[in-house]
Formats: C-alpha cells, sequence, structure tokens
C-alpha cells in the first residue's frame, strides 16, 4: 500500500526519471517531424494526442512509485487476471483497424490490452518464481505452470493477430528463465524442442507474416510490397549521412515515402534527420537506461524486487533491440514500437508506469532491510 515515507523522496532515482523524460522530448519532436505535413485542421495532431499520453504516463509512473512494489506483487494473479478479460473483451468489443483487432475504446480513449499484458505477465512470472524458489537448477516440468501464464495471452494475442507483441511475450518468458536458471539438460532438452515446433509454427503463420520473413532474407522479392518497409527505411537511414539533413527537412519522412513513419519506423525518421551521429547518441541513451536498469537488478534487496526489475529491463532491452535492427533491414519486420519514441498511448503509459515500478524498487533498497 501506500507509505509517503520520505525517504522515498530523499533517495528517488532523478537519473532515470530524467533519462525518460529525454527520451520522451526526443520522441515528440520526432513524432511532430513524422506528422509535420499529415496534420489535419480538423483532427488533433499526433504529438499534441501524444503529451495527453505521457501525462498519464507520469501518473501511472507515481502510482508504481508510491505503492509498496511487494503489495502489487501480493496481487499479481488478480492484475493479470484482468488483462486476460481485457484481452477476451478485444474480441466482444474491439474494433478492427488495418486487418488487426487489438483495441478497445475506454471513457473516450483507446486502448490496446496487449501492452499492458507485457507488464502482467512480468508480475505473475516475478510472483511465481520468487514464491517458489526453484534455485538455479530449473528445470522444465517446474516451468509449466509459468509457461501457461505466457502461453494464454500469447494465443489470445497472436488471434489478433499481433505477431511483434507475442514474440516479446515468449522472448520474455525465455528471458526471466534464464534469469532464474535453467539445468543444462533442460535447457538442451527445450532447444531440441523449439527446433522440432518449429515447423508448426511457421505453419500457424499467416501469409503476410511468412512474407515479412522471406522479405528480410531477400528484401527486393517484393519491392512495391512486403519489402517497401524496409527498402524506404534504409533509403531513410542512409540519406541522413553523418549529421542528417535537419529537422523537418528528410525528404522521406516529409514526402511519406517512409510507411508507418510516426509509430514503427520512427527511428528512420530521427536517423534521416539527425544522422549517424544522431542516432549514435540516441542509442547511447537506450544503453545507459538498459544498464541502470541491470544496477537496480543487482542492486534490488530482495529476489521479487530483482526479478520485476530484470523483467521490464528486458522489454526495455528487446524492444529497442528488436525495432532498430527492423528498421535497419537486420531483422524481420514485426511491428515492435521504439519505447518511448514510438507514437501510441497504450505502450507509453504502460512502459511509464513499468519505470515507476523500476524506481520503486530502487528507492527501496534504501528503507526495505538487508
Amino acid at each position: 500500500m501506500i507509505k509517503l515515507d520520505r525517504r522515498l523522496i530523499l533517495n528517488f532515482d532523478w537519473t532515470l526519471f530524467v533519462l525518460i523524460l529525454l527520451l520522451s522530448g526526443i520522441g515528440l519532436l520526432n513524432i511532430y517531424s513524422a506528422g509535420f505535413s499529415l496534420t489535419d485542421l480538423h483532427r488533433t495532431p499526433l504529438y499534441v494526442r501524444q503529451i495527453q499520453w505521457i501525462l498519464i504516463g507520469v501518473v501511472g509512473m507515481a502510482c508504481a512509485f508510491f505503492v509498496d512494489y511487494r503489495f502489487i506483487a501480493r496481487h499479481a494473479y488478480i492484475i493479470y487476471a484482468i488483462s486476460i478479460v481485457l484481452l477476451l473483451a478485444v474480441f466482444a468489443a474491439g474494433y478492427t483497424t488495418r486487418g488487426s483487432q487489438r483495441w478497445i475504446a475506454i471513457g473516450g480513449f483507446t486502448f490496446q490490452p496487449s501492452e499492458l499484458v507485457k507488464l502482467t505477465i512480468i508480475l505473475a512470472l516475478a510472483k511465481y518464481f520468487d514464491r517458489h524458489q526453484l534455485g538455479r537448477n530449473c528445470r522444465l516440468r517446474d516451468l509449466f505452470p509459468p509457461f501457461l501464464i505466457v502461453m494464454i495471452p500469447f494465443l489470445f494475442i497472436l488471434r489478433q493477430p499481433d505477431l511483434g507483441t507475442a514474440l516479446i511475450l515468449l522472448i520474455l518468458f525465455l528471458s526471466i528463465v534464464f534469469f532464474v536458471g535453467l539445468d543444462w539438460k533442460s535447457l538442451l532438452t527445450a532447444a531440441a524442442g523449439g527446433v522440432i515446433l518449429a515447423p508448426i509454427g511457421w505453419y500457424l503463420l499467416k501469409d503476410y507474416q511468412k512474407g515479412r520473413i522471406l522479405t528480410f532474407f531477400n528484401p527486393e522479392r517484393d519491392p512495391l510490397g512486403s519489402g517497401y518497409h524496409i527498402i524506404q527505411s534504409m533509403i531513410a537511414v542512409g540519406s541522413g549521412g553523418l549529421f542528417g539533413k535537419g529537422f523537418l527537412k528528410g525528404s522521406q519522412t516529409q514526402l511519406k515515402f517512409l510507411p508507418e513513419q510516426q509509430t514503427d519506423f520512427v527511428f528512420s525518421v530521427f536517423a534521416e534527420e539527425w544522422g549517424f551521429i544522431g542516432g549514435l547518441v540516441l542509442m547511447i541513451m537506450f544503453l545507459l537506461l538498459i544498464l541502470w536498469g541491470l544496477k537496480i537488478v543487482i542492486h534490488s534487496k530482495d529476489y521479487l524486487g530483482a526479478l520485476i526489475a530484470f523483467g521490464i529491463t528486458a522489454i526495455l532491452f528487446w524492444e529497442v533491440f528488436i525495432n532498430i535492427g527492423m528498421v535497419l533491414g537486420i531483422l524481420p519486420v514485426v511491428g515492435i514500437p521504439l519505447p518511448f519514441l514510438s507514437y501510441g498511448g497504450s505502450a507509453m503509459v504502460v512502459l511509464m508506469t513499468a519505470v515507476g515500478l523500476l524506481m520503486n524498487i530502487s528507492v527501496r533498497r534504501f528503507i526495505l532491510q538487508s
């Protein structure tokens, strides 16, 4: 529950807070540029909407910071269950955009429950592994309950369809299992099982998803179709050169050759305008964020806090890695946004709430008894 201990303020993690504000600020400028010539006088500009989401996210961050993370974890399964109900509500009352049914309307706002699931899965898995204390030699049979925790929303999200978020859930699960520890025999068995099940996974993919993967190996196979995104993205990044073309001066961006430039390919917009140097600075900022998250993991006072902090840091790492790899053409296009830079209210609010939990864990090491 909420306890206004003055030590929460005295030991506040200003480094993490300022870093998130800087990244969100850069994201706002980038979204303004990406939507500059798209601005419609009859619609609210994208950057104004993003400001609204950031403010809501700051509220979520504050709530996650002040409420003891141990209290939140005690109710992790209930929170997880609510997120599953919201996922089911998408199929009953959600609306479809571009062939995907992912959003529901709540109080005049649209919300994507699959983004919330990323955080609730971390809480549920952290509670499970903390309660069972499986140690560094966890076996496959010990992983069935947590695997089930992940597979239920995974199948729902894959059905929407949202391959990117579904993959993130699996990668998150594997990352946390790696952190907990798996004995080598179980690891080899799991690897062999993955190889055997891979053809089944390929069969379950939709045609356009298969096309994206095939296009990754050869973008020129469909330059006006599935390869268009990657080709235009690499042109935008390459045209930025060393120092970029300048703010609001990116030709690929302003002429709208770059698809999904305010969401999945927002890094391409940034690289075109600010060049290699700007992109490098941005990646260094993300690296600092990841390293700071790992620092919080190491200094956590309890196993529960370490698990939650590691899960949040893992999400940040994988989303940054996959998104930037995607826009540079070294990974398939799977529709994963860039944290704090891509336009999107659900992702922004959930990520800021997650960062609030990180700060919660960081500051409470000065409060909890060793």
